[in-house]
Order: structure tokens, then sequence, then C-alpha cells
């Protein structure tokens, strides 16, 4: 393993990290609030970074495995440099609670372990909604995209921190697709932030609900999430978070005007049938709970979108939903968002391609002899893209059952438990019954909490980057090449 070009990246991450410090400093300036000295000091990470990047690595070119450990390690860096501000001032007293948080900002999570949101100062509201929109996009595309790095392997940084069974390049140079992704996820912020704006939402607020609607985050500034907020607010928010949640070479297809092929991907189109078909089969759901039918239209397009595209946010405690609307939203945690975009979950692409490899198999049953190939918008699936889906599903499996497992040992009520995995695995937010969007995980014990960082963390990497870092042959192959050339220096 290229150890070497793994700090380096590392060292990159610290840099940019103690850069976007600044802009918490600005509010703290702003408000005339004196926590923002402790964005000032964390910030020092910055020299610290910069002392790990003078040395250049010696290999310049990395594959997959070098990737996925650089992007967990990073994202671990980040969160633990991240959290600091929260714990010093003394804001979050807890350092597991402060990481718990910040974890939960970066992978765009949205679950909180606060009781009490509006407590907080302005710069570490902002921070906290902030840690969304860097988390959304991913700190290693936004370091490709304004940063020159050494090397020619810069996909398997983007593999491994992408949503979605495959990345691909919308330009021939990585870091041109990085900052065509950026523009364009730039864009779609301030384009919700004026939307916002016009409907006499607060500056702070616009910004701090566009941060979390942009990364389909969803940490709230006010306690009541998005509740309080007016009716042309909520719609907004909802538009927003559907189209956060669309692949976004999408947006550069129609960028370029390449209309026929944007309007091609199945994805998309099998995306917004989903979303449809929830809001519908919630509203008929909600008939009887005495709302008024444009007001039951608004909740449950705001509820199905925000919890498909594991963004979070509630405009209503949908614990008190009966049961088949509350079923239809445990179930779209876990299908999630489209490959490619902010959303988290298993992604729509996969959850496509198992259904069609389940028909291809039940035809097969029919017809032994028959050939039939799995097609995603006109062209087969290569059985490596099947393979690996099956494998993702797999693995998926077994991690989220040894959570629910683990967090079973509390003995807290089975509900509550299996949302709960299940809105920090697929980096949604708020789950069920004592973790609903009225609750909070504070009332978890440290161990549990460490199980859903881990969770919050692998769901936000697609698994294998975390996974990677806990098998032992990744480190000894590491040792063991480090040894021999250390052997032939000498």
């Amino acid at each position: 393993m290229n150890t070497s070009i793994i700090r380096y990246v590392i060292g990159w991450v610290m840099v940019i990290e103690g850069l976007l410090m600044a802009l918490p400093c600005a509010v703290a300036i702003v408000y005339g609030e004196g926590e923002g000295w402790y964005f000032a000091a964390v910030a020092a990470a910055l020299l610290l970074g910069l002392l790990i990047t003078r040395r250049r690595p010696s290999s310049n070119v990395f594959y997959i495995r070098e990737g996925c450990v650089s992007t967990a390690l990073c994202w671990i860096v980040l969160s633990l440099i991240g959290c600091l501000p929260f714990w010093l001032s003394g804001e979050i007293p807890s350092f597991t609670d402060a990481l718990f948080e910040t974890i939960s900002g970066f992978t765009t999570t949205g679950a909180s372990i606060l009781s009490d949101v509006e407590s907080l100062s302005y710069c570490m509201l902002f921070w906290r909604s902030f840690t969304h929109w860097i988390g959304g996009m991913g700190v290693l595309v936004f370091l490709l995209a304004v940063i020159q790095m050494p090397g020619g392997s810069h996909m398997n940084l983007m593999k491994a921190e992408s949503p979605g069974p495959s990345v691909g390049k919308l330009r021939p140079k990585v870091g041109q697709t990085a900052r065509i992704l950026y523009l364009i996820y730039l864009a779609l912020t301030v384009l919700e932030v004026l939307l916002l704006l016009a409907g006499r939402m607060p500056l702070f607020d616009a910004l701090t609900t566009a941060f979390g609607s942009a990364g389909t985050g969803g940490f709230g500034i006010k306690n009541d999430s998005m509740m309080s907020y007016s009716p042309y607010i909520q719609w907004v928010v909802t538009v927003f978070m559907a189209l956060f949640g669309v692949n976004f070479s999408v947006y550069y297809l129609l960028l370029f005007r390449k209309w026929k092929q944007a309007f091609q991907i199945e994805e998309v189109r099998k995306y917004f049938l989903i979303l449809l078909g929830a809001i519908l089969l919630v509203l008929f759901d909600l008939r009887d709970t005495g709302l008024a039918f444009w007001d039951a239209l608004r909740h449950a397009s705001f509820q199905v979108v925000s919890i498909m595209t594991t963004t979070g946010f509630a405009t209503v405690d949908f614990n008190q939903w009966p049961q088949t609307a509350r079923s239809v939203l445990v179930l779209l945690m876990f299908v999630g968002a489209c490959a490619g975009s902010t959303g988290g979950g298993i992604k729509v692409s996969r959850i496509v391609v198992m259904i069609k490899t389940m028909f291809k198999e039940l035809h097969t049953y029919v017809f032994p002899k028959s050939i039939r190939k799995i097609k995603i918008d006109g062209k087969p699936v290569e059985h490596e893209v099947v393979r690996g889906i099956n494998v993702f599903f797999i693995t998926f499996m077994l991690i989220f059952s040894f959570s629910v497992l683990g967090l079973s040992l509390e003995g807290k009520d089975l509900v509550t438990n299996f949302t709960a995995v299940a809105a920090t695995f697929n980096n949604i937010g708020p789950g069920l019954e004592l973790v609903g969007p009225t609750g909070n995980f504070g009332l978890f014990s440290p161990l549990s909490k460490y199980i859903l960082m881990f969770d919050m963390l692998a769901g936000r990497l697609e698994l294998f980057p975390m996974l990677l870092l806990l098998y032992p042959p990744c480190w000894r192959g590491a040792l063991h090449r480090r040894r021999t050339e250390e052997a032939r220096l000498s």
C-alpha cells in the first residue's frame, strides 16, 4: 500500500478543513460571539496539514485500495477535528456526543444528540449545518476540484467517496469532473437560498436550511425542525430535496442541452415514480387524520421526499401517523436516492438491478436454456456490476443486523433500535418511537453511539472503505512492502 499518498491526501484535507473554519469565525464576528475563537484555535490544523503536505509522496499512483483507505481515514480525521469546537466551547460537553454530532453532520445523516438545538450559538449552528454541505458532495471531490493532485489514479478517490454503484467521468480529467459537480452543487444551493429569501426567511435560516437540503442532511436550527416555517418555504425545501436526490450527471446533460440522454436515464424515472407512488399512498392513509387535503398533501410530500432523499427534515411528527404511512417511510429509508446524488440509502439503481435480477432468475426457472441480459438505459449490465451489487446488499444486511443486535443490549424497544440503525446507516436522521422527529439519539449509551457512528460513516462511504480499515491483510501487505523497500534502500 502506498502510505505516502494516503498521508499526503490526509494533509490536504486538514488544510481544507482549517480554511473552511474561517466561515463560522466570520459568523461569530457578525453576531459578536466569543465562541468564534474556538474555530480559530482548531483551524491551526491547517498548519499541521501544510507540514504534512510539504513532503511529497514517494509514489504518485494509487489504486482502489489506497483510495478506499485514504477516504475512510480522511473522513475520520475530518470528524475528529470538526468536533473540537463543540467540545472545547462546552456547548456539547461530552466528546462522544460532539463527535456523534459532527459525524452525523459530515455524513449528512442529521441524527442529533441535542434536545435543545436553539441553545447553541450562531457560529456553532452555522458550522453544524455547514458540515452537511461539505459532506454532501464529498470533501475529496472538493479536494480534486480545487487542488492539482499528483498521479493519475484520482478516479479511485471519487469511487471510494461518491455514493452509488458506479462513478463515471463527465470530462476526460477527474479534476474537471469534480469542478463541474461542485459548480452544479453550488448553483442549486444559491438558487434555493434566493427562493427561501423570497419567502421572507431570514438569511441565516435560509443559508443553514439550504446547507441541510443540499447535502440531504437535515440538521435544523429550530427544535421543531421545519414545522414553524410557512407552507411556501416547506414546498421550496420539498422541491430542492427532490432535486438534490437526483443523479448529478442529469444536470450536466441538461446543462449541455443533451435533453434526450438526460430523460433516458432509467434510474431517475424510477426515482420520481417511487416518490409519486409513496406520496399518494401516504396521502390516502392520512385521509382520516383530520388534516385538510392541501395540508395532508404538503406534509405527505415533504416527509416522503425528506425520507427517501435521506434528508431528515420534518414538518410534522410522523411518528404519530397511521401504521401504513409509517411503514412506507421506513421502507423508503432503505431505498434512498439516486446514485451520484448527495443522498444515502441503498440507491434506486441498485434496487432496480436487484429486481431485474430476480425476474431474470424466475425466467431462467421457466426457460432454462434462455439467455437473458439485465439492461439499464437500454444497455446490458456487466456481470461484475451485478455481482458487486449483490455483495453490497449482503454486506449491508450483515452490518445492519449486527448493529441492531448491538443496540438491543441496552434493552430499548425493537422499533427504536431498528429505526435508529436504519436512520443512521442510511444517513437519514430521525427514526420512530424514541428517536422520532421529536426525540433524539442522546438517550443511547456511549457504546451504542459508537456503533451508530460507525454505521453513519460506513453508510456514507458505501461500506467497503470503512471495512478495509478493519481488514488485517490490507495492513499486513502494506507493512511487508514497506519492510522490503527499507531493506532494498539499505
